[in-house]
């Protein structure tokens, strides 16, 4: 009796934070680059009163045995990579990946960091940065640059002054054999780990390269389905309760277990 207060205890804790997840992706069904994540279960140890193939003691074997679960536990929380819709924008620096590239970003601290939001900009320098200032590693300087093109296999072009048309330099975007081992900071940074791998460079556009195509004034909007994660918030409640109405059954016999000596 006792034990089933336990499981469904897990089971409710669980499903709390089954919640949180859903409530994330919800919170971030607008943010650019936004890639929703999936929560993952696993049920906890078992006890084994009686073991399948054990000697039943008169010569034969237990067919079957008796496994006493002790509920559930989260063990993962997966960012899912799937691509997100193009919406235009029409802005100079605003670029969207359709692929499985990263742009590359240096953080205050000078550690690479890696990002899907393209909505960039220039700072006081001509540097092309985030919205939070970090700069985009690879890309010039773009100080008096006018008429910026960035085409989709990442070359940058502009006018000068004069009203020539100068190359900037070519933009190279990264990818990861393991995209859902990376770490999220916040601020739509990934940082990398030993689950991720090393980032794998490669130019956008080119066959082979794995990184996609770059695609100037489009950004890519959260991939997460608002519809789904409303779906997915209803059985999480529903779990919520029947666990919670283990507990209350559990206790209500107790209860009863307990006047037996009246």
């Amino acid at each position: 009796m006792i034990q089933s207060l336990y499981s469904g205890a897990s089971g409710m804790e669980a499903q709390q934070l089954n919640l949180n997840v859903i409530a994330n992706n919800l919170a971030n069904a607008n943010t650019t680059g936004f890639k929703r994540s999936k929560i993952e279960f696993q049920d906890l140890l078992y006890q084994r009163p009686r073991t399948a193939g054990a000697d039943a003691g008169n010569g034969s074997v237990l067919p079957t045995g008796t496994e006493l679960g002790n509920g559930s536990r989260v063990v993962a929380t997966t960012k899912v990579f799937t691509q997100g819709q193009l919406k235009q924008t029409g802005g100079e620096l605003d670029l969207a990946i359709d692929g499985d590239g990263f742009f590359r970003v240096q953080r205050a601290d000078g550690l690479e960091v890696f990002t899907r939001d393209g909505a960039l900009k220039r700072d006081a320098q001509g540097r092309v940065v985030t919205s939070d200032g970090l700069p985009v590693v690879g890309m010039p300087a773009l100080l008096d640059a006018k008429g910026i093109v960035v085409s989709p296999n990442g070359q940058i072009s502009f006018v000068d002054n004069t009203g020539q048309v100068q190359i900037a330099g070519q933009m190279q975007l990264v990818r990861f054999a393991n995209a859902s081992g990376l770490r999220s900071v916040g601020g739509n940074l990934y940082e990398e780990t030993i689950s991720s791998g090393a980032p794998l460079a490669g130019v956008p556009g080119t066959v082979g390269s794995g990184v996609g195509a770059l695609f100037q004034g489009f950004l890519e909007s959260s991939n997460v389905n608002i519809v789904e994660e409303m779906v997915n918030m209803i059985q999480a409640q529903r779990a919520y309760e029947i666990n919670s109405k283990a507990i209350t059954t559990s206790d209500e016999m107790l209860g009863q277990m307990s006047q037996l000596k009246r």
